[in-house]
């Protein structure tokens, strides 16, 4: 995953060339060497894991208490790593001229190469509809922390009882903007530098949020929450049911990368097989991700316990030190503009893939301009790149300023894309491509392990649309001034 190493999924001219096997810097499909390690694959993994996600996990785990909250962060955790696993594996498939291992380039090809027909098409919706709602979840979670720099220092100057009534849109307006020019970075190859960024910002954030909790703890001296979490008479019987369920969406959006593993593995070198790093990379990341999420969940509950807030640094259960604050805030800020590339990069180059296929000889498709840039190389600025992607921000930014709930958004998310993305499908192609026989033992654990997340999803996005519902009521389109 180099600097020079660009194979553009949406603009690839090595798709029509011969393969140049043995060649010192063409792999075997012909495309440019790939030069991603283990620790590209994790940094990429990280930046797309411990995302905004982590900042509800002391709120999550509040509506669940001490014995399921970290139950629920641990299972997770686990059964990422499992199907991830699963899904790695599903990189290449035999291919019946050759022999030889395949490589699917992304998600929905691997699909197709080992399920193939309806279920193709269902997998790109999901896929495709959830990486949508990602940047919009994005797009919130950015512009509230933006809103508490502005928040705590107006606290700071005219103390912590003033109102500071601040509106979120200006803030949504500005991430866009910032989007719209990020967006215009070719392929996924060539936003490496920025994952490295948003992985060390997001350490910095999660790291200041559990330190600010260990004070916390440490300041008052007792340990808050319950082995039951949130009680009855704090909120109605009906709405611990709810927000319990709402906690298993914020925890599954907490571990949802399965949507992008594929586009990942595709950026890493071989030998050793990409399935052997990546298998590592994925351990790797996932047990630092799950420290950091015991740690922000547990020490988050046991400073607020019931009144923890839905997002840990912006709820304002801490005022001070202000400064560190705005430090954690703006790292938020620097890794969402990393993080919602990683996210949208596979959309672009779907989208860009297909209009190439439908229209193969369209100018404004094809075209590309050179925009000089003195004492740099030329800019490359495709029309088509330039008019869709900003489109497609300006859209997301929209929808964020119609509908601002962090919460109930990353719950949504995480229960509509975790059973179908990181539970079904690899269960599905790993059974067929591994030819594993219907009622074994193996394929009937399989199974259970399937149903069960898909009970849990099921739930998780019940709890999550209760939230909005709730949240509407009471909120004006547009006027979210907070």
């Amino acid at each position: 995953m180099g600097e020079n190493n660009s194979h553009d999924q949406a603009f690839d001219v090595s798709l029509n060339a011969p393969p140049q096997v043995g060649s010192k810097c063409f792999d075997d499909d012909g495309r440019l060497k790939r030069t991603g390690t283990v620790w590209t694959a994790s940094a990429h993994i990280i930046t797309a894991v411990i995302g905004s996600g982590v900042l509800s996990l002391a709120w999550a785990t509040a509506q669940l208490g001490w014995i399921a909250g970290p139950t629920v962060l641990f299972l997770f955790s686990f059964v990422t790593y499992y199907t991830s696993a699963l899904l790695a594996s599903c990189y290449r498939s035999v291919d019946p001229d050759t022999g030889k291992g395949k490589r699917n380039y992304t998600y929905m090809d691997a699909v197709r190469a080992n399920l193939g027909g309806f279920k193709v098409k269902i997998c790109g919706a999901i896929q495709y509809l959830n990486l949508f709602g990602v940047a919009i979840g994005y797009t919130i979670a950015s512009s509230i922390s933006m809103m508490a720099i502005k928040k705590s220092n107006c606290f700071h100057s005219k103390g912590d009882d003033s109102p500071c009534r601040i509106s979120s849109n200006p803030y949504m307006i500005a991430f866009g903007v910032i989007q719209i020019i990020f967006s215009q970075i070719p392929d996924f190859d060539q936003i490496w530098w920025l994952s490295y960024v948003a992985a060390v910002m997001s350490f910095t954030y999660s790291t200041i949020g559990l330190g600010l909790g260990i004070a916390k703890v440490a300041e008052t001296g007792k340990i808050r929450g319950s082995l039951t979490g949130i009680s009855i008479g704090y909120v109605t019987q009906m709405e611990k049911v709810w927000k319990s369920f709402q906690a298993l969406g914020a925890v599954a959006f907490a571990y949802s990368y399965s949507l992008i593993l594929i586009e990942i593995q595709d950026t890493i070198k071989s030998p050793p097989s990409e399935y052997k790093t990546m298998k590592k990379a994925t351990l790797l990341s996932i047990v630092v991700t799950t420290i950091f999420y015991m740690f922000c969940g547990c020490f988050g509950y046991a400073a607020f316990g019931d009144h923890s807030p839905g997002n840990l640094l912006t709820g304002f259960g801490f005022y001070n030190p202000y400064w560190l604050l705005d430090i954690a805030n703006a790292a938020i800020v620097i890794h969402l503009v990393g993080a919602y590339q990683v996210y949208s990069q596979p959309l672009f180059a779907f989208v860009e893939k297909s209009a190439l296929e439908w229209f193969p000889n369209s100018k404004f498709i094809t075209k590309e301009i050179q925009v000089p840039i003195p004492g740099y190389k030329p800019l490359k600025l495709n029309l088509f790149r330039l008019v869709w992607r900003t489109i497609f921000v300006i859209i997301t930014t929209i929808i964020s300023m119609l509908m601002p709930f962090f919460n109930d958004v990353v719950g949504i998310l995480g229960a509509f894309g975790f059973w179908p993305l990181t539970v079904y499908f690899p269960v599905e192609m790993y059974i067929v491509q591994r030819k594993i026989p219907k009622w074994s033992a193996r394929w009937l654990s399989l199974q259970i392990l399937s149903v069960a997340c898909l009970i849990i999803s099921i739930a998780a996005a019940a709890g999550s649309f209760a939230g909005v519902v709730s949240d509407l009521k009471v909120y004006k389109p547009f006027k979210n001034v907070s």
